[in-house]
């Protein structure tokens, strides 16, 4: 294969592009960089200059990818392929996970509101990665006409950056436009969570829906996560003398299998032994009307806090840490792969501590 790097005159700009030609077929590539016809100026002169480098330097790497045997007509037709309907099929294989598809389908969404008309592989370069990243952070709006928070953001550009490296990854794209690209710092996470009174006032409380509510303090006394009370079956409760109750299971978020010991209380919430590969919490749905009877539920205890079911963890690791359980233990009782994710709960005790310290004060 021969590539050839030429120019033609369009929309009276010098257009310059990439010409191809192996045995009889021809392709080309445009670089979507133009050339001043006629410079007069020395500004127009060193523009036409810089922009011709650059085109030869990308001509230099197309001849280095095609010795090497990388590049070729196929890769062409790959570069034609629909962005969009790439990162559509990628969304659509994270609806496992509510809060992970949920993530990927609103940056899918800011996407096309950026950018309405679908776009190919090769126009996609840093220019339209850097682009993007500043419309997020200065344009993008919320459902409630507000400034994304940091932590979407964050979501956001991270799950775009990851349809990119994707990309790569299966062969379609050769260099990685966002590679260079600066991603957002994240934001420090709210992580609200209950009180051992707050615990005790629901646990005497009514719920519309008394699965939820049974899984909700089962996630408080043990941190379980959402999807891992959702999927639990009844072989993965065991007890040994030496242990005493345990789960043994592998967590649906990091897949890492896990031993996590839970108190007699917390697993006499767990009812009637059933069979072994019978879900404990069968019945147990995600969903706004369940987050609804979530909040109603704790409404009704006296508590104006805003809680969702993932609270019970942050309340169980919070409690932890209040009681003295040091913060390595609480980690790994979480399952955390990095202590740094524990620290965020042990910095809002330090802030309680904070709190508790300036409540005592003296007329002098």
């Amino acid at each position: 294969m021969k590539v050839t790097l030429r120019k033609r005159l369009k929309n009276n700009k010098i257009a310059l592009y990439l010409d191809f030609y192996n045995k009889g077929k021809r392709k080309t590539e445009s670089l979507k960089l133009f050339l001043h016809p006629n410079p007069k100026t020395t500004t127009e002169r060193t523009f036409n200059k810089k922009t011709f480098a650059l085109a030869e330097s990308i001509w230099a790497q197309r001849q280095i990818e095609i010795q090497n045997g990388i590049y070729g007509f196929q890769d062409l037709e790959k570069l034609k392929g629909s962005f969009y309907q790439y990162i559509g099929e990628l969304t659509q294989n994270k609806n496992s996970s509510s809060g992970n598809y949920g993530n990927w389908d609103s940056m899918f969404k800011h996407l096309k509101i950026y950018a309405p008309n679908d776009i190919s592989f090769k126009e996609l370069d840093k220019h339209f990665v850097e682009d993007f990243k500043n419309y997020l952070d200065k344009d993008a709006k919320t459902k409630g006409k507000k400034p994304l928070s940091q932590n979407s953001k964050y979501s956001y550009f991270g799950k775009f950056k990851s349809a990119i490296k994707q990309a790569v990854s299966d062969g379609i794209l050769k260099v990685n436009p966002a590679e260079t690209v600066e991603h957002f710092k994240q934001g420090e996470p709210q992580r609200e969570f209950l009180t051992l009174d707050e615990l005790q006032a629901i646990a005497k409380e009514e719920c519309e829906i008394p699965l939820l509510k049974t899984a909700f303090i089962f996630s408080a006394l043990t941190g379980l996560r959402w999807s891992d009370i959702e999927k639990l079956v009844w072989s993965e409760v065991q007890h040994s003398k030496e242990m005493g109750y345990y789960i043994r299971f592998r967590q649906k978020k990091t897949k890492g299998a896990e031993t996590l010991p839970i108190s007699e209380q917390a697993y006499s919430l767990l009812g009637e032994q059933g069979e072994n590969a019978n879900k404990i919490f069968d019945g147990l749905s995600y969903s706004a009307w369940s987050n609804l009877k979530l909040q109603q539920w704790v409404m009704k205890a006296g508590i104006s806090k805003t809680i969702t079911f993932h609270c019970a963890r942050h309340t169980y690791a919070t409690l932890q840490l209040t009681m003295g359980t040091d913060i390595y233990t609480v980690s790994k009782l979480l399952g955390h792969k990095e202590l740094r994710t524990t620290q965020i709960y042990a910095k809002v005790i330090d802030d309680k501590k904070k709190d508790a310290a300036n409540r005592i004060k003296l007329d002098l």
